[in-house]
């Protein structure tokens, strides 16, 4: 078992999510809580006019459409400036993170998913109840200017529920 797991008696202690606020964690379990689903990694569109924000099945160019990780995580501002780089104090402000996303779940004391990956223990359940964007988007590098209306869609605000 692991250390996250037991505590110095021996017994079984709760999770690390469980016990501390996203402003305790480290930064390895910072990390950790992201469950790789990709959609935060989707180009947003937003309308001018309004300021409504649209979610696309555009994907950032540093996202890798088979494994739903950053090809360069740790120079991606350096690549992609306007990335945005999810902090203890923005999760609760961005009105476009997904309702799934595990930041946005604890932060509003929800708790995680079961299909989580650190609930499940099972990477490929994130993909299995349909909240990955694997094999779903468009690399945004193959998208022309005057053809983003088309790529609007409404699944990544889409939540299979716990």
């Amino acid at each position: 078992m692991s250390e996250d797991k037991k505590n110095h008696a021996g017994n079984s202690a709760p999770p690390f999510w469980e016990e501390k606020s996203l402003a305790e964690m480290n930064g390895q379990e910072w990390e950790a809580l992201c469950d790789g689903c990709g959609r935060c990694c989707l180009i947003k569109l937003e309308d001018e006019d309004s300021g409504e924000i649209y979610h696309s099945d555009v994907r950032c160019k540093l996202l890798d459409t088979n494994t739903c990780q950053c090809t360069d995580y740790k120079r991606r501002k350096q690549k992609v400036p306007d990335c945005i780089k999810l902090t203890v104090q923005n999760v609760q402000e961005i009105a476009w993170i997904p309702p799934t996303c595990a930041y946005r779940r604890l932060a509003e004391g929800r708790g995680l998913a079961w299909w989580h990956p650190l609930v499940s223990g099972d990477p490929e359940t994130v993909v299995q109840v349909g909240v990955s964007v694997r094999g779903r988007t468009v690399n945004e590098e193959d998208v022309d200017s005057d053809d983003w209306e088309r790529h609007a869609v409404d699944w990544p605000g889409w939540d299979p529920g716990d």
